[in-house]
């Protein structure tokens, strides 16, 4: 039995994309998959070009300032304070001493509270960031390398609640630009970048027999090395034991970031400082390392991500996130095998996913997570989301982005979002409010679904109480849900 081509497009748009737009299931019908290929060829195509955005270093390095700033006016303000009391006390004891007339202070007073509250600064930087990340997802005509950078940046996941002001900057400079390129470079500008140093503590680890451990007697701190074996490269329960995990943090040792205090120029930049490495040898996962300084990082991390455990955890985790919870071991033994054949090229990979028959012949059983699904209802309506409001709709559904809750990020199957469909029945609700008066149910179901809807969700739709109450079906539809 054949499948009409549109109904394909639709499925390619949900499954690898960030869901349709308006004409375009009927734009790719002719040739989904060379649509998905034509997207991976693009050049520019998963960056962001955007001049007012700070890199990830002079936003923290803003943020200090403005925090630094704001401190001392707050001490300068305590000091005045109270020169003013000793001043006044100093003309009471003198007989000199005047109440302030209640007209004056109430006036004082109101004057202060018309006058708008100091912007946060780091909250300005981390807005702007969303709002870019938000336009190129709405920009994207199909989606599917964003949806690449969205899963690597799940991946290697800081948390915006340790840096806010990095957060934004990380995705655009260590995921981006190297999303279709060789994983063992994602993995040098990921562990190398001074969101992740910073997060993951590294800027607090010292070689204990470093000049500035034995100065010092401060110590060694894993979380870096050890969620790099475990989450990003080898993977848990794999070839690595506790000992690796102690090597390879004395190897990372070292890493850090230059102090924004010191450097206004260069501040909180990675930097090597071989004041804090460990010297001498290192075994890592079997393989004694040797190399001086920064190098023996370096080297470490390109044969972590040419191993076969690492190629292994990779390409299950990228099946499970596009095709199902489970995925088809063939399509999983494929995937590594590409990877280890082409040196980690990301690109090639990708390209597997579309060619993979198992990648469309897999029943839509993915439920979206919770960004995924909040972006295929704007860009099927075509509404652009105000930043603040796409932040708090993401944190009701429990994904606040780039917050995860633990450095293995956030799950990436169905029975961590199931619980939710309740409160994306409110969403839905309240935006089908919303563009009500403006948006066709019918006109929607075709945009967003087209040959996918089902008889069932056609009937139930067409059979709604309200333009609002047909758009909300429309939304919480099981095909619209699911990929």
């Amino acid at each position: 039995m054949s499948v009409h081509p549109k109904a394909v497009a639709a499925q390619a748009l949900h499954r690898f994309g960030l869901g349709p737009r308006a004409g375009t299931i009927a734009a790719i019908a002719s040739d989904p998959r060379g649509a998905l290929r034509a997207e991976l060829q693009r050049p520019g195509v998963g960056l962001v070009a955007n001049a007012d955005l700070l890199s990830a270093s002079q936003a923290a390095t803003a943020a200090f300032n403005f925090r630094q700033q704001r401190q001392a006016r707050e001490i300068a303000m305590r000091q005045e304070a109270e020169e003013r009391a000793a001043t006044a006390g100093a003309g009471s004891d003198a007989g000199m001493a005047m109440e302030p007339k209640p007209d004056d202070a109430a006036a004082a007073n109101a004057a202060a509270a018309q006058q708008p509250p100091e912007p946060d600064l780091p909250v300005q930087i981390f807005r702007k960031e969303v709002k870019a990340r938000l336009d190129t997802a709405m920009a994207a005509e199909l989606g599917y390398v964003e949806r690449l950078v969205w899963f690597w940046s799940n991946h290697f996941c800081i948390s915006a609640d340790v840096t806010q002001s990095m957060a934004g900057g990380f995705e655009r400079e260590a995921i981006r630009p190297h999303v279709l390129g060789r994983f063992a470079d994602m993995l040098h500008a990921v562990e190398s970048h001074p969101a992740m140093l910073f997060y993951l503590d590294n800027t607090r680890s010292i070689g204990p027999k470093s000049v500035a451990g034995l100065i010092g007697r401060t110590g060694l701190n894993e979380n870096l090395a050890r969620e790099i074996l475990e989450l990003h490269t080898l993977g848990v329960r794999s070839v690595y034991d506790q000992a690796d995990v102690t090597s390879f943090a004395k190897v990372l040792t070292g890493w850090t970031l230059i102090p924004a205090a010191g450097n206004p120029a260069h501040g909180n930049e990675f930097v090597f400082n071989p004041r804090l490495h460990e010297p001498g040898p290192q075994r890592v996962v079997g393989k004694v390392y040797d190399q001086p300084d920064v190098e023996q990082g370096r080297a470490v991390l390109a044969d972590l991500a040419r191993h076969p455990a690492t190629a292994a955890h990779v390409a299950r985790k990228l099946a499970r996130h596009f095709v199902a919870d489970d995925p088809p071991g063939a399509l999983v033994e494929r995937l590594s095998a590409r990877f280890l054949d082409t040196d980690g090229d990301l690109k090639e990979i990708a390209k597997l996913l579309i060619e993979a028959p198992e990648t469309w012949e897999a029943p839509p059983t993915k439920l979206k997570r919770p960004s995924e699904w909040l972006i295929s209802i704007w860009r099927a309506l075509g509404v652009v989301p105000e930043p603040r409001r796409a932040l708090e709709a993401q944190a009701y559904l429990g994904e606040r982005l780039w917050r995860p809750p633990a450095p293995k990020g956030f799950a990436d199957d169905k029975a961590a979002w199931i619980d939710g469909l309740a409160q994306r029945l409110d969403i839905a609700n309240r935006v089908a409010e919303r563009v009500a008066p403006t948006t066709e149910p019918e006109a929607l179901l075709e945009t967003a679904l087209g040959p996918l809807a089902s008889a069932e969700t056609r009937q139930t739709v067409a059979r709604a109480e309200s333009r609002q109450q047909a758009l909300t079906l429309v939304l919480m539809a099981p095909e619209f849900q699911r990929r």
